[in-house]
């Protein structure tokens, strides 16, 4: 143990050198992205958790450097990304807990971890955000989301802000979702599924991701990068059932009663399914301009996405 958390292994990279360090490298994009680190020619990465039990399921490789670190500790993070030209901040809630609210999963943490960042000389931010984030908006979570960028934007530092949508890919909370829903006889979704989806491969942002650390723009730009084609909740999930080979009957939760659920809920216990989260999750992810040409990628195709998430499904 030294004075900025649990050294795992000797630390790796230069100042200047490219090293990238990444906070929340056990989400579900933490994941993917340490695995194109481990997989292909990409900077030494300072890999940064909060729990030390979540250390064993991380990509291992002589390039990816653990560090357990308490995300609030802005002194400690700042030890963790010495020598880090680019740090990637992954950390965030959609799903308040007794323990953690969007104002200090959300707003404070990338405070934390814009402080760490400039006080270790690292040049430039990537802030993996969402569509819809708005520091004006009544709901919560998108208004800490937009609050969250202005820290990003306002800190002086080269940032890139990455608005996303549903992720699909395997592990990721939207991919598993949609197995679950695409392989029964039938699936319950709010509204019927009629929200507008615009769903991005995972690996598509991590490959953003490397690409922003790797040759980063100057000054502060902010993003939404969508997936190429746009569907309903509904379409997709019977988009996936044909690739399973099965058949799913949709069937609908009115959005108006599981509002009136969730407040009941929230009487007798805190977090979960909020009416804040399920405006969320039923909001049409539409943009004005993609992002996928200003970021030099190119998108892989929805069926190619869904190809690979099937193949995960346990037979």
């Amino acid at each position: 143990m030294d004075r900025g958390g649990l050294l795992l292994e000797p630390p790796v990279g230069q100042a200047g050198g490219g090293r990238i360090a990444v906070v929340g490298a056990n989400s579900a994009v933490g994941a993917a992205l340490l695995a194109q680190v481990r997989d292909d020619d990409a900077p030494d990465t300072v890999a940064v958790v909060r729990r030390p039990e979540v250390l064993a399921g991380l990509p291992q490789s002589p390039r990816i450097t653990p560090r357990v670190v308490d995300y609030g500790r802005s002194d400690r993070l700042a030890e963790a990304f010495a020598g880090a030209d680019a740090v990637v901040h992954l950390a965030g809630i959609l799903f308040e807990s007794r323990t953690s609210d969007y104002r200090s999963g959300n707003v404070e943490v990338t405070r934390a971890v814009v402080e760490a960042a400039r006080a270790a000389g690292a040049r430039h931010v990537v802030f993996i955000s969402s569509l819809g984030a708005d520091p004006r908006s009544r709901n919560g979570y998108f208004r800490s989301k937009g609050e969250a960028e202005r820290i990003v934007a306002d800190s002086g530092l080269g940032a890139t802000i990455i608005r996303t949508p549903l992720l699909l890919g395997p592990g990721t909370a939207g991919g598993r979702a949609l197995l679950a829903a695409a392989s029964g006889p039938s699936a319950r979704v709010l509204g019927g599924g009629a929200h507008r989806l615009r769903p991005l491969d995972v690996d598509d942002l991590c490959r953003t991701i490397l690409g922003c650390c790797e040759q980063p723009a100057a000054g502060v730009r902010t993003c939404d990068l969508v997936g190429p084609e746009t569907l309903t909740h509904r379409e997709l999930i019977e988009r996936a059932a044909d690739r399973l080979d099965r058949e799913v009957r949709i069937r609908s939760t009115p959005v108006w009663l599981a509002r009136l659920a969730a407040g009941l809920a929230g009487l007798v216990r805190a977090g979960g399914l909020t009416a804040a989260v399920i405006d969320v999750i039923t909001s049409d992810e539409t943009v004005e301009r993609n992002a996928d040409g200003e970021l030099g990628i190119t998108l892989t195709p929805l069926s190619d996405t869904l190809a690979r998430l099937c193949q995960t499904r346990p037979k």
